[in-house]
């Protein structure tokens, strides 16, 4: 979708990226640094299909992503309850998304405890019935057996990613290892970047999008958010960028501008946009950050996600993709946030899906549409305002 108004969202003038990124999903500007101006899509969905809350086992809400620029919360939160506070703490680290998603491991001190713990292992409070359904008196078929055992194996395989196994004593995981890359303040040090290899960004990344994707396929989550990179972010990157196996360009953003610092930051290129020139190390970033969001994607497509009806969870599923800007040029308001990208998926066939389509419409009557093609009575926005449908977006 192109072409999404998202100017009143800047009604505060504080920084578009800032702004911008609160009102993305929830086309509201700020209630200061901390709230948004109101629901997100998710939350308003959420409220109306499970007023009474969803079923045991399934979490209210997770929200988790890889990010580094944290000055302020809606830079990389994105789903917000009714008030505009923040629906779910958010999960930057990959040991921290594997605990929401299938509970903590803490051994403590005693044996006792330690296998207690261990029988809150994943596979382990499965086992007995993963017997059953392999064995001789299975209802299962063949596919279905094989299927099961695929999906175990790749359930030990994030286990195995976000936990250090104890070789030595052989006693099971034991409490997670440190990530890789920089959290907390130490990832933004005063707003100023950090450098960063392309590896250690999309590996982080991707473990990230496998453990939300995976929490999806088990029914572990409905509702939530998952960011890859925040708004404004700060980062110099470098390293060699492949796609379909062929080199597209070489990150090396520092050098490139010849600045260190903020100013040599990756969020710098979308403010050298120009019209008349190539763009090219834009476009590259650009190209780069699809690819990451096509990875999560995919992971909700696959054979394994087929439903009941035949379409995989990515078919039958809402998901909202968006940014917090235009091309990031803040001195002018209306041409950073009045053509914000945004892409959807087709929520088993309620929204048009496979095509481009240019709205020209602003993004509260865009989200207000999707809700109600979501079946959501509840509308964003001021109750005086004159809602205008998007019908160009309903299949």
């Amino acid at each position: 979708m192109r072409r999404v108004d998202q100017v009143r969202c800047d009604q505060s003038g504080i920084n578009a990226h800032f702004d911008g990124a609160s009102g993305a999903f929830t086309a509201e500007p700020p209630q200061g640094e901390a709230k948004a101006g109101g629901p997100s899509i998710d939350q308003l969905v959420r409220k109306h299909h499970y007023p009474d809350g969803q079923p045991a086992g399934v979490a209210p809400t997770v929200v988790a992503g890889t990010f580094f620029r944290r000055s302020r919360v809606s830079r990389y939160v994105h789903s917000y309850n009714q008030d505009g506070t923040v629906a779910a703490t958010m999960q930057e680290r990959p040991k921290d998304l594997f605990d929401r998603l299938f509970g903590a491991i803490e051994f403590g001190d005693s044996t006792d405890a330690r296998q207690m713990h261990l029988k809150r292992s994943v596979l382990d409070s499965v086992v007995e019935q993963y017997k059953f359904y392999k064995g001789g008196r299975s209802p299962l078929g063949k596919t279905s057996r094989a299927k099961i055992a695929d999906h175990l194996d790749r359930i030990r395989e994030f286990e195995q990613r976000a936990f250090s196994l104890d070789s030595e004593t052989g006693e099971g995981p034991r409490r997670p290892t440190r990530s890789e890359i920089l959290h907390g303040g130490l990832a933004d040090p005063g707003g100023e970047g950090i450098d960063i290899s392309l590896d250690e960004l999309t590996t982080e990344w991707r473990l990230m999008a496998d453990l939300y994707a995976s929490g999806i396929q088990m029914d572990k989550v409905r509702f939530g958010a998952l960011t890859f990179l925040a708004a404004g972010e700060r980062i110099r990157l470098t390293g060699d960028y492949l796609y379909n196996g062929e080199k597209r360009y070489t990150f090396d953003d520092s050098r490139r501008l010849k600045a260190g610092g903020s100013q040599g930051c990756s969020h710098e290129w979308w403010h050298q946009f120009n019209e008349r020139k190539s763009n090219e190390a834009l476009r590259a970033h650009a190209h780069m950050k699809m690819r990451e969001l096509a990875y999560f994607l995919g992971r909700l497509d696959e054979q394994g996600t087929i439903e009941a009806n035949g379409k995989t969870i990515l078919d039958n599923a809402l998901i909202t993709i968006s940014t917090e800007s235009g091309d990031g040029r803040h001195n002018d308001v209306k041409r950073e946030l009045s053509g914000v990208f945004h892409a959807m998926s087709g929520a088993n066939g309620r929204f048009k899906t496979g095509q481009i389509l240019d709205l020209k419409s602003e993004g509260l009557d865009v989200y207000n549409t999707i809700l109600d093609g979501m079946g959501v009575a509840q509308e964003m926005g001021p109750v005086d305002r004159d809602h205008k449908p998007v019908d160009a977006i309903r299949a």
